[in-house]
């Protein structure tokens, strides 16, 4: 039987891709045969991260510097893409942003900030994507979702709200592409160690409720999402659309 998560002849797209959960995806989907396209905003960081793929891989790696909450960039960021590499076969919409306050505590802009990272722009690369994939009539749409897209926890009410949508936004465009087989499904991680994550974890006391609260006892890894993340890009799940795969370590199970 053929390998059904070689992603040989694949081209795959992952944002925040120049560092933490967003490179170490993109490596791991170069190992399984895709050429990749890494973008983010720090032009040394992508450059980095994209030739350390090329040395592991020996897949082509594209580095493309865009801020994404300038939505006006976004077709033209699409457009080189394809120029490029003739086709867009999968999406990993990773780049987030987390600003912890309690509710009481947050500021327009730092709600602004939140939602168009995590949600604004998650829509509107999918919407210019998507338009690629619709016209191809295939495609995989990774979205990273979150666990707080499920449960309530302290000062998170600006990024708990940013993966809630996410998770709908999931299987609103689910629903509206799967006639044109393009599958649209997200992944929702627990707290990972990242540089995002890292001054977070060093509060002991943040630490300790968090393992407190996850059945497996201890916080995720990046590789943790390998597998999620490659089912939902492979042949493996062409039946799976509008779903979130949670990796939680059981934390929404009770």
């Amino acid at each position: 039987m053929k390998n059904l998560f070689d992603l040989s002849g694949k081209v795959a797209v992952i944002t925040g891709g120049s560092k933490g959960i967003g490179k170490d995806i993109a490596g791991m989907l170069a190992e399984h045969g895709a050429d990749i396209v890494l973008i983010a905003r720090s032009e040394q960081e992508l450059e980095q991260a994209a030739e350390e793929i090329r040395a592991t891989s020996g897949r082509k790696v594209l580095p493309i510097s865009s801020d994404l909450t300038d939505v006006s960039s976004i077709p033209h960021v699409v457009d080189r893409i394809v120029e490029e590499f003739g086709q867009i076969n999968i999406l990993v919409n990773n780049a987030g942003v987390n600003i912890p306050k309690p509710a009481l505590e947050v500021t327009e802009q730092d709600w602004d900030t939140v939602m168009d990272l995590n949600l604004k722009s998650v829509f509107f690369l999918s919407q210019a994507v998507g338009r690629h994939m619709i016209e191809r009539r295939s495609g995989k749409i990774i979205n990273m979702s979150s666990q707080m897209a499920f449960v309530g926890y302290y000062k998170r009410s600006a990024y708990s709200s940013s993966k809630g949508g996410v998770t709908q936004l999931t299987k609103a465009l689910a629903i509206e592409w799967s006639s044109y087989q393009v599958n649209v499904n997200a992944v929702a991680p627990t707290f990972i160690e990242t540089p995002m994550t890292r001054p977070m974890l060093e509060d002991e006391q943040f630490k300790k409720d968090v393992l407190s609260r996850i059945p497996l006892g201890r916080l995720a890894k990046t590789k943790d999402l390998f597998g999620a993340v490659l089912y939902l890009a492979s042949g493996a799940s062409d039946m799976v659309t509008g779903q979130t795969l949670v990796v939680d370590g059981g934390w929404t199970v009770w």
